[in-house]
């Protein structure tokens, strides 16, 4: 399976004032060229190739670069196409639809831009790559990462590296063909997964992850954007910046606490022989009602993210991996011979059993 492995490069001031440059000339050159391919309505990469490949050359790219922008331009409005074809852009006529493909895709002067193993080479043991830019070849710039990071790299690198300027800091974005476990085909039973809003993720065994510390975490959160929101709306640039850089704090919060929370039930159903089931919950915002206090909490955590962690890290570990139908997943009492549905409400993030009188009770652990 492809894993994409983020490694930080630590160039010297120099090597710096090369990347940005080069960052800055490619994202131009895509620029012109998207110009280009809207104006004539040509989008394949290789029509695009043909028409503006000797131009890119005579401004002074090199060829293996001209191709790598040719092909960023075409892969863009493929995927603007699929959008439209797919219509998440909106319906004929919309007023979103109308402003994607009214002007040629744009890309910012700093955005992120492929190199392949002929303008990027890698020398592990010393922890350095040497990449091609604008101004010659640049040797020796240094990278870091966790050791698992390294280990991945140097032993499963497979494909292209995409180079990230964010906030100041240079990474490189690999991409890694690791190996999958083989998958249990017959797993002893299924882990159920509930996603909510009380508890991130709440298991059929019972174990509830981040509850009521997260919700301390977010409202806290809540509480400071709103000041930072009124200030901005009061004018103040300052405010502007802080908090934008607050939602990429939060948002890499959020990353990573969906990332420990599926390690940890992938680790379960891993070492137990089971399989993983959660709820399909795919537009979930257009079938439920929420209350007012509730559509932030909803909106403003990545429950899909957390959903695709589990997916992703199920398969590498040869755990199966299933969505079911979610009608009734949260009434139904998680006892085996019980298979109770009721509407009625439990304790927040608590199981229930059905007694005979039809009552909430705590379950009890073997059949009446």
């Amino acid at each position: 399976m492809k894993l994409v492995v983020q490694v930080k490069l630590l160039p010297t001031p120099e090597q710096v004032a090369a990347l940005a440059v080069t960052l800055h000339t490619v994202n131009v050159a895509a620029n012109w060229v998207s110009a280009r391919a809207y104006e004539s309505q040509v989008f394949s990469r290789a029509k695009l190739q043909k028409a503006v490949y000797a131009e890119l050359k005579a401004a002074g790219l090199s060829a293996q670069p001209t191709l790598h922008v040719i092909r960023k331009v075409a892969d863009a409005y493929k995927t603007l196409h699929a959008l439209l074809d797919a219509g998440l852009l909106g319906k004929e006529g919309s007023k979103r639809r109308r402003k994607a493909v009214s002007k040629p895709i744009a890309f910012r002067p700093n955005a992120a831009h492929p190199f392949d193993d002929r303008c990027l080479s890698w020398q592990y043991d010393a922890r350095t790559v040497s990449i091609w830019t604008t101004a010659g070849r640049m040797q020796g710039i240094a990278f870091t990462g966790s050791a698992a990071q390294l280990k991945t790299l140097a032993e499963h690198r497979k494909g292209e590296s995409d180079l990230v300027l964010r906030d100041g800091m240079w990474f490189l974005h690999t991409t890694c063909e690791v190996p999958e476990q083989p998958l249990n085909s017959d797993p002893a039973d299924w882990l159920g997964v509930d996603r909510g809003i009380e508890n991130l993720a709440t298991t059929s065994d019972g174990d509830n992850f981040q509850g009521k510390a997260l919700k301390r975490y977010r409202r806290a959160q809540a509480r400071r954007r709103a000041e930072l929101q009124k200030k901005k709306a009061a004018g103040s640039r300052s405010a502007a910046r802080r908090l934008a850089k607050r939602t990429q704090r939060e948002s890499r919060h959020a990353t990573n606490t969906n990332h420990i929370i599926s390690k940890q039930i992938v680790a379960d159903a891993q070492r137990t022989g089971r399989g993983i089931a959660i709820e399909q919950l795919d537009g979930i915002r257009d079938r439920v009602r929420l209350k007012r206090h509730q559509r932030a909490t909803l909106s403003n955590w990545p429950f899909h993210q957390l959903g695709t962690f589990l997916a992703y890290k199920a398969l590498r570990a040869g755990v199966p991996f299933q969505q079911v139908d979610p009608h009734y997943t949260s009434q139904s009492c998680p006892n085996p011979w019980c298979g109770h549905i009721s509407r009625k409400s439990a304790p927040p993030g608590a199981p229930f059993c059905a007694s005979r009188a039809g009552s909430l009770a705590w379950p009890t652990t073997s059949p009446p």
